[in-house]
């Protein structure tokens, strides 16, 4: 069995390299993908080679699409004058022969000299991945992925990338798999080892999920790959080693209507946005990031929340964006609420679950898995409650995988359903007396 390296193969006794293009990138290029023999049938200098490419391969990307940007920003005159302002195909004549001027599109460069793989330390290639992501992640994304690495380095730091063996990725597995949940909310475990933080854990009687133990392994593995990606690592050497421990889900508890009608009773400074999430299955994240000109007037519909991309919040999914009619119980908590601006100026989502924890606890409402998102599970069961198909509740709420008694097909082939639908889905919905 042949080696394998990412985006090379093996074609009689030379390895080849073939990596797509980005569409817009190939359109620019008249070239769907970067293909080159790497003119070698030994697997190590295959390797080497294959990285050297993926580095010009990305500078490659970066050059072409500043070029077409900087061609297409020209002065309207300048574009009459080329002849950009003619048809599409004398435009990209144009771009093609602007990049091949600049030196960006170079005909297969010869390999650098092969040398010995510099000793790169796990701490040094640590920081420029965290670099690198910190541009790449959402905050609380990249704080995930900064504390999975960050644990690994406490503990491999010192050591070269080379060194590491499928030994210390089993040993990392099972050190992990000792921690306990308490480490990540007291202040007193702030910037200890992984090693002093399995000793604070041992006094402890529970350790972290299953599924937080299986997203940190995976983490860590993304960047050993992105190491061979980049040439530093011959092979991931934690590849082989199996996470076989089975994720068992633990849904959030559905709030009961006694329950709402406490929580709403209360008249919580939480209450507006309670309210929102209560009665359109809205994130949190979604609620807070309303801006008043979010609200859309669509006539005898009456009132609709356009919930998208602003610059408060990004959406978890695209299927997160769309229209929610605004239900009528909500007409006057709307109309209390700035009318210009964000809905919710100075929420953020960390106040309103902790508001909404601390609320709970003023209650007596405490049961396991009840939290804000209870909210949105709510709305979902009032919709199924009430004899709303499950793929026109996925509309209205956002979900991902929205399909009916017919499978993944009616996804492909469905428009979703009209906004009088919805409508009439969101007016069914009756907060309890």
């Amino acid at each position: 069995m042949s080696a394998q390296i990412r985006y090379a193969y093996l074609k009689g006794h030379t390895w080849l390299y073939r990596r797509n293009y980005p569409k817009d990138v190939a359109v620019a290029l008249g070239s769907a993908a970067l293909k080159q023999s790497l003119k070698t049938r030994d697997a190590n200098t295959a390797r080497v080679r294959a990285a050297e490419i993926n580095a010009r391969y990305e500078t490659l990307v970066v050059d072409v699409r500043a070029g077409a940007e900087a061609a297409f920003s020209d002065s309207e005159s300048a574009l009459h004058r080329s002849g950009w302002s003619g048809d599409a195909t004398t435009a990209l004549d144009h771009l093609r022969a602007t990049l091949e001027r600049s030196g960006t599109v170079l005909e297969r460069p010869e390999f650098n000299p092969l040398v010995t793989r510099r000793k790169v330390l796990v701490v040094d290639q640590s920081r420029v991945y965290l670099n690198r992501r910190s541009n790449e992640l959402r905050p609380g994304g990249f704080k995930s992925v900064r504390y999975s690495v960050g644990l690994f380095t406490s503990k491999y730091g010192d050591r070269t990338l080379c060194s590491l063996t499928r030994a210390d990725g089993r040993e990392f597995l099972g050190l992990v798999a000792r921690l306990s949940p308490v480490i990540g909310k007291s202040e007193k475990t702030r910037g200890l080892s992984l090693d002093q933080l399995v000793a604070y854990s041992e006094g402890c009687t529970t350790t972290i999920s299953v599924r937080t133990q299986r997203r940190i392994w995976s983490q860590v593995n993304h960047w050993l790959e992105t190491c061979v990606y980049e040439g530093h690592l011959e092979r991931n050497p934690f590849k082989s080693v199996l996470f076989d421990q089975k994720v068992r889900p633990k849904p959030y508890a559905v709030l009961t209507d006694e329950e709402v009608s406490r929580l709403l009773g209360a008249k919580d400074e939480l209450y507006p946005v309670l309210l929102t999430c209560l009665l359109s299955g809205m994130r949190a994240g979604e609620a807070v990031g309303l801006l008043r000109e979010d609200l859309v007037a669509k006539g005898n519909l009456g009132c609709f929340v356009h919930v998208r991309p602003n610059e408060l919040r990004l959406l978890k999914t695209e299927a997160a964006e769309r229209l929610v009619p605004v239900h009528p119980a909500l007409d006057e908590t709307l109309r209390g609420l700035p009318s210009a601006g964000p809905l919710f100026p100075g929420r953020t989502v960390a106040q309103v679950t902790k508001g909404f924890a601390a609320l709970r606890k003023r209650l007596a409402i405490e049961r396991p898995g009840l939290v804000f998102h209870s909210t949105r599970k709510w709305f979902v069961t009032q919709c199924e409650r009430t004899g709303v198909p499950e793929h026109f509740t996925a509309s209205v709420v956002g979900h991902q995988s929205a399909r009916s008694e017919n499978g993944l097909t009616y996804g492909i082939y469905s428009a979703g359903i009209s906004d009088e639908q919805k409508r009439g889905i969101v007016d069914q919905i009756r907060l309890p007396c």
